[in-house]
């Protein structure tokens, strides 16, 4: 944690992680003494962990199917707490990675809105196979066509990409603390 304090100590206030245990074991205590700190959930959510990531996430970065919509839409009235909300878009229909499809986007981005979650964007992770750009491009395009305002795309080997699109977050933790362990 030495190495993310000192980021906090420099004014850095928004941080990823991929494991809902992980960050309530390592930000519990960091939250509790700097209110300003936000919590983006980047990895994959199972829905059976929803309760405990609407505790220490104000961001939610994945989601991607109907039992997870209704669980988030579940246990933000039981807290009283809304999440900000990215649907995660499977730009390269690539079986192993999440997210839903494209052309699914309108009909879940409404069940979404009919749950009542605080939808601000899209997330996607694009194939490595380097035309990351024309992924972004896409999504920025559905973000538009949709008036949603938060991007997050790109991560340390396309954040430059990214940006170009006009991406909003960005997942660059491996540069910027290095590979985890």
């Amino acid at each position: 944690m030495d190495h993310i304090k000192h980021l906090i100590d420099h004014g850095h206030t928004h941080f990823g992680e991929n494991k809902v245990q992980e960050a309530i074991e390592k930000w519990t205590e960091v939250k509790k003494q700097n209110d300003k700190i936000n919590l983006h959930m980047v990895g994959k959510l199972q829905s059976n962990k929803v309760k405990y990531a609407l505790k220490i996430f104000e961001y939610i970065h994945s989601v991607d199917n109907i039992k997870l919509v209704k669980k988030i839409s579940s246990e933000q009235k039981k807290n009283e707490k809304k999440p900000k909300i990215f649907i995660q878009v499977n730009k390269g229909n690539e079986i192993q990675k999440s997210g839903i499809n494209y052309n699914d986007f309108n009909d879940f981005y409404n069940l979404c809105k009919t749950n009542d979650l605080n939808v601000i964007g899209t997330m996607c992770i694009p194939p490595d196979d380097n035309k990351s750009d024309l992924y972004f491009s896409k999504l920025k395009k559905l973000n538009d066509d949709n008036n949603l305002n938060e991007i997050s795309m790109g991560m340390s080997n396309d954040y430059l990409n990214a940006v170009e699109q006009q991406s909003t977050f960005l997942r660059i933790g491996s540069k910027i603390f290095g590979q985890r362990d």
